[in-house]
């Protein structure tokens, strides 16, 4: 999806017309010339991408804040911030709320200057970011299940004891230092001898770095176009641009975690709502199939925020057709769990279009497999999931390997249809992508009112426990699915057999436990490969 705000003279004429609006820019040009960064981080270098720029038609750099001591660039706003406190705030120390890469920053900015650095971490935050927290000096204090009761009691113990509060991103010294990472893009674009730069790409969460970079590129070079990058499950600027108001998400993604914000900061917005020329949307499987990209170009590997705005740079390019233009994306981020590479590799293939997941009806008879095969040629086949259902025909799940993406996917569609094999794609079913696959061949006979729900649970030890005491004994569980992809919320496919007439008290039910989930009753991967036959 792309949100388009404004044309490349826009700015020109709102600064004729606002003189406010040139001061704000002026006050933050000033803010980020005179940022204090440089202790903790590094001017990332800005690096050509040559497999990327072949592809898309276009030169593409991405600017390797990935590489800062922190890997993120998050340190560069914690630091400024807390250096421009007086020496009353510093002796009380500081403190923040965060389950990630804000957190470090903090931590090192306390060990730099010497303050106290209190840390406020869900729960459910992986070992390893509590541990790069520990070691770089925080204090870490572990609390509730979610950011919103991190954040709570980051804000409680604030008062309570006096500490200077830094947030993540809704704060002048915050977004100047996070500016600072436009200032050096500007010094490298006329450092590479590049005469355009056409836009710069910028992922977005609370939306400090977008706006810190606009402020600075627009007071510069206001033909350059910002483009700022969102999950498409966490686009609270996307949302707000639309609106013309901040406007808070009712939920939220989990994968790409480092954006998973369901309001756009105030400050952010102020700004974003003039200096922004477009938004860009990305899938999950978007995200992943940008994080393999970047591998292949300068060997690093991305966390899934980390990816955004070079998947936006392929969505944008995708979706305007432009060509012959130079862009520069901002890694910003590669503090991912190893654990999570597996799920992110199975879903590149899917966000590059080079393999194609399908639902296909063949006759239960014998050759109807080598016949199946014929059909789908020479391709690579990459999984095959079968298991009799009944005297006349069976449902199979298939992987298919392409060389031509959706083009080439949407032709295999047609042939197996014209060969009179019923067909649904499950490329964009998240059920069927998530659990299913792994799940084929699971029929029950004898099933009956079975309703069907996928989970997303707070993750951390007895976690699975904890849900399956929460959804209690009321209804008999007749279906169970659970993945643990290394990230820090649980996901869970259950079936429950539940009599019509109590559908609204199960639904009831769930919503008091406060898990994100959705009904897949209908949804027709359980419909192929899971129903009772007798049911479905």
């Amino acid at each position: 999806m792309l949100l388009e705000q404004f044309d490349s003279e826009r700015l020109r004429r709102l600064e004729k017309n606002d003189p406010a609006l040139e001061t704000l820019l002026s006050d933050y040009a000033n803010a980020i010339e005179n940022a204090s960064v440089y202790d903790v981080a590094v001017r990332s270098p800005l690096e050509w991408a040559p497999v990327l720029s072949g592809r898309l038609g276009n030169q593409l750099y991405i600017k390797r804040e990935d590489l800062q001591s922190v890997f993120s660039f998050k340190l560069r706003g914690a630091y400024n911030k807390v250096a421009h406190l007086d020496e009353a705030q510093r002796a009380r120390g500081v403190i923040c709320a965060s389950a990630g890469n804000h957190a470090q920053g903090l931590a090192l900015a306390g060990a730099r200057l010497g303050i106290p650095a209190t840390i406020v971490m869900p729960r459910t935050t992986p070992p390893i970011k509590v541990e790069s927290v520990r070691a770089l000096g925080g204090n870490i204090v572990l609390h509730g299940d979610s950011f919103d009761e991190a954040s709570e009691e980051a804000h409680r113990l604030t008062q309570e004891q006096g500490l200077a509060y830094v947030p993540p991103y809704d704060d002048p010294q915050v977004i100047a230092g996070q500016g600072t990472v436009g200032r050096e893009i500007l010094e490298q674009i006329d450092a590479h001898g590049l005469e355009n730069l056409d836009a710069v790409f910028i992922p977005v969460g609370g939306g400090g770095l977008l706006a810190g970079v606009a402020a600075w590129i627009k007071q510069r070079r206001p033909e350059v176009k910002i483009i700022g990058v969102e999950a498409e499950d966490s686009a609270c600027l996307y949302r707000a641009m639309e609106a013309g108001e901040r406007v808070t998400l009712a939920q939220v993604g989990l994968f790409a975690d480092g954006v998973a914000v369901r309001q756009v900061g105030e400050e952010p917005f102020r700004l974003a709502r003039h200096l922004v020329d477009a938004m860009v949307l990305v899938t999950v499987d978007e995200i992943c199939a940008a994080i393999s990209d970047i591998f292949r170009d300068n060997r690093s590997l991305a966390e899934p925020a980390g990816a955004l705005a070079v998947a936006g740079v392929k969505r944008y390019v995708e979706m305007t057709g432009v060509r012959e233009q130079t862009f520069v994306a901002i890694e910003s981020g590669a503090n991912v769990n190893f654990d999570r590479l597996r799920h992110i590799a199975e879903r590149a293939e899917l966000g590059e279009h080079r393999e194609a997941l399908l639902a296909v009806t063949i006759p239960e008879r014998p050759g109807s497999f080598r016949q199946f095969c014929e059909i789908i040629g020479r391709r690579s086949v990459t999984e095959f999931n079968y298991r009799y259902a009944n005297a006349s025909q069976a449902h199979i799940f298939v992987g298919v390997g392409l060389r031509d993406g959706v083009a080439e996917k949407e032709a295999l569609i047609e042939r197996l249809r014209r060969a009179d094999y019923p067909v649904v794609d499950m490329s964009n079913n998240e059920m069927a992508k998530v659990h299913v696959r792994y799940m084929v061949g699971g029929r029950s006979q004898h099933v009956d009112d079975e309703i069907v729900f996928r989970f997303e649970f707070p993750e951390r030890p007895g976690a699975l426990l904890d849900f399956l005491n929460s959804i209690g004994g009321r209804w008999n569980i007749s279906l169970f699915h659970y993945r643990n992809h290394g990230s820090a919320y649980g996901r869970v496919l259950v079936g429950l057999q539940v009599p019509e007439a109590e559908h609204d008290d199960c639904r009831a039910s769930f919503d008091e436990l406060h898990y994100e989930y959705e009904e897949e009753t209908s949804n027709p991967a359980y419909r192929f490969f899971l129903d009772s036959p007798q049911q479905g």
